[in-house]
Parts: C-alpha cells; sequence; structure tokens
C-alpha cells in the first residue's frame, strides 16, 4: 500500500487496516518461529506498513 493510498482513507479506516495488518504480522511473525517463511523481508515490509498507517493516523487526528 503505497503514501498515497494511505493519506485518502478516513480514520475508522485506518483504524481498521491498523487491525487487520497487526493481525497480518501477528500471523506473519508465528508462522516465522514455527517454520522459517518463504520470504522473511514479508516482516519488515507489514511492521513499516503498521507504523505508516498510525503515522497517517495520527497526524489526521491532530489536524482535528
Amino acid at each position: 500500500m503505497k503514501n498515497t493510498e494511505i493519506k485518502v482513507l478516513t480514520p475508522e479506516e485506518l483504524k481498521e487496516k491498523i487491525g487487520s495488518e497487526q493481525e497480518n504480522l501477528r500471523k506473519i511473525r508465528f508462522a516465522h518461529q514455527i517454520s522459517s517463511i518463504e520470504n522473511p523481508m514479508k516482516i519488515r515490509e507489514a511492521r513499516k506498513l503498521v507504523a505508516r498507517l498510525k503515522t497517517e493516523l495520527t497526524a489526521k487526528e491532530s489536524k482535528k
């Protein structure tokens, strides 16, 4: 998901997306603990996506 796509989301959509991406990150980490996943860079990408979503949510909430 690109930053331009993130910027057009509403705060409610951002909260929903953050929840689903955190769940996805948890599943990826769990799969990696059990057996090495095919592409370990997915963990980094998922973590950074959650951070970008949270940053945008904070920015939108502070504007109000």
